[in-house]
């Protein structure tokens, strides 16, 4: 647990401040380090679901569970049900509530391909499920994500999406040959000789967020190759050119992520796989380079104006990102 004479008190303050429920959530459990049995927690996680983002999200609810068009779940970017989803599960919302319960249910029948347990971006008539033709790693990652932080981890179906993730995931470098059949010779951009940075990543923060009890020999292995994938790119580097920067969006912090990346949440994925590398020193620095005179980080990438509500404001100091930030730091020093 943090000392909070290790952070700048005005800073805890404003994280704790009562007006957004799911940044003090976080900022009890995960960088304060109190029990969910706690009486403060508790209160924070009951007012998720009533003040703030969450129960503004949940008004736009259709009664099937979904939003917007129920076949443009994925495509119609980033007001689509996928998207809510991702949004609902960083925010901390309620597993128990009916309306989660609806939207992962909607999910699970429209964008889940039933043959591999792997999910679409489009929905099959025919199959009564996810088109086998659209399965792509970001995603699957990102439901299996979602709907584990939403309290579906011991779901048969999402175990099946976990069993797509440890079988066709792949964290190659660029020298393998390129593998052929279904998936990779669907979509080349997901399953080319390089495997996608966002697709790796969302593979590794799925299988993160798996209790270390409750994965198999084949998950750990799978997390082993991609925390190596990571490392080899010292984070956010090119493997074979390390003066160069894979992903120059990389380093731009945003919140809530969708299919893309930054450098805090890979951190934030290895930090909680308990990884403590010196490969990973340049990405800590840039975390510590960002911080601003008066102890916050600001939103430089959102989506805001496409999402179905603003969730902070570009260029602002942002509690989400500076939350991530001291906790991505604290816990760098405590695996030291």
């Amino acid at each position: 647990m943090v000392k909070q004479t290790a952070i700048q008190s005005v800073i805890l303050d404003w994280l704790l401040d009562e007006e957004n429920p799911s940044v003090r959530y976080v900022t009890l459990t995960d960088l304060l380090g109190k029990s969910v049995k706690n009486v403060d927690v508790k209160k924070a996680k009951q007012a998720i679901m009533t003040t703030g983002t969450v129960p503004k999200i949940l008004s736009k609810q259709l009664e099937n569970g979904a939003w917007e068009d129920d076949y443009q779940f994925y495509r119609n970017k980033y007001k689509g049900t996928v998207w809510q989803l991702i949004i609902l599960a960083n925010l901390g919302a309620d597993s128990q509530d009916e309306r989660i319960k609806q939207a992962a249910e909607f999910i699970l029948k429209h964008a889940q391909h039933q043959d591999s347990g792997g999910f679409s971006v489009d929905y099959a008539k025919t199959l009564n499920g996810g088109s086998s033709a659209y399965v792509i790693p970001c995603l699957t990652g990102n439901m299996v994500w979602s709907l584990i932080k939403l309290g579906f981890l011991s779901d048969k179906r999402v175990q099946r999406a976990i069993d797509w993730l440890a079988h066709y995931s792949r964290f190659d470098d660029g020298k393998d040959t390129k593998l052929t059949g279904w998936p990779y010779d669907k979509i080349n951009m997901c399953f080319s000789r390089h495997s996608c940075f966002m697709g790796s990543m969302k593979t590794l923060k799925a299988l993160a967020e798996i209790p270390e009890k409750k994965r198999t020999t084949q998950i750990s292995s799978m997390i082993d190759t991609g925390v190596d994938f990571v490392l080899r790119h010292h984070v956010y580097r090119k493997s074979h050119n390390l003066s160069q920067t894979a992903k120059p969006g990389w380093t731009r912090f945003g919140f809530p992520r969708m299919y893309q990346d930054d450098v805090l949440e890979i951190l934030e994925i290895l930090l909680k796989l308990g990884v403590h590398d010196e490969r990973m020193q340049e990405a800590i620095d840039l975390v510590k380079r960002k911080q601003q005179p008066d102890g916050t980080w600001l939103l430089d990438d959102t989506f805001n104006g496409r999402f179905q509500t603003n969730i902070e404001q570009k260029g602002k100091p942002s509690k989400w990102i500076t939350l991530k930030a001291l906790t991505v730091l604290q816990k760098w020093e405590e695996t030291a």
